[in-house]
């Protein structure tokens, strides 16, 4: 009774979980530009910006997902009419940025500097060797470490539920309250799905990783 329950009610599943990607690729857009942009603010900007990026950082780093996700819900829409789903974006991409810069920063400050110090002494001002040199660089090698972020965020999407969100988790409690089904089951497909799509994307960006890696910097153990 419950697996015929679990296939007619599969399209609700199957959209939740669109929405969970959807939500996932537009917070983890919002985190990798803004991630960036800290990144090199924090490595080669003022002492001023560098000082506001931290700030940023240790705020958004020392706050739980679901008490941002509460504070843009039911703080920031007193002010801003936005939905849900904006919401969710908004607290969980900033939170990501946080994180990325950090994995950018990392990747910068991996970079030998002898090859900012040769493209200034070749004519380029700062940007562009940032621009030309550096960054291509630390993108391939912030790869790796991405990916840690891509599976954290993934699981976080689950909490835009007590927003209103109707994600995969609360397409799940739904279908638990409307058909008496058996939680166990229910959430055990759930974590299911969430498992497939975080093991596809991990397999994804190994494959991107060593694609793109740099000699002796290639990733030789198993996805």
């Amino acid at each position: 009774m419950i697996f015929e329950t679990l296939i007619s009610q599969m399209p609700y599943l199957a959209h939740g979980l669109a929405v969970a990607i959807g939500l996932l690729v537009c917070l983890l857009s919002l985190g990798l530009v803004l991630g960036l942009i800290l990144a090199i603010l924090e490595v080669y900007g003022h002492w001023s910006l560098r000082l506001a990026c931290v700030a940023f950082e240790r705020v958004f780093r020392g706050i739980p997902a679901i008490v941002l996700l509460l504070l843009f819900y039911y703080g920031v829409t007193d002010y801003i009419e936005m939905g849900s789903f904006t919401a969710a974006v908004l607290a969980l991409g900033l939170r990501s940025a946080a994180y990325q810069s950090q994995i950018f920063r990392g990747a910068f400050l991996s970079v030998p500097i002898g090859q900012m110090m040769a493209a200034r002494a070749m004519g380029m001002n700062k940007l562009q060797a940032i621009r030309d040199i550096v960054l291509p660089q630390a993108l391939r090698m912030s790869i790796g470490p991405w990916t840690n972020e891509f599976s954290s965020e993934l699981k976080a999407t689950s909490l835009a539920y007590v927003i209103g969100v109707v994600e995969l988790t609360r397409q799940a409690k739904y279908i638990i309250s409307n058909t008496q089904g058996n939680i166990l089951i229910v959430f055990g497909v759930v974590a299911l799905m969430y498992f497939v799509v975080n093991r596809a994307g991990n397999w994804a960006l190994y494959r991107l990783e060593n694609r793109l890696a740099l000699p002796g910097f290639e990733h030789r153990g198993d996805a």
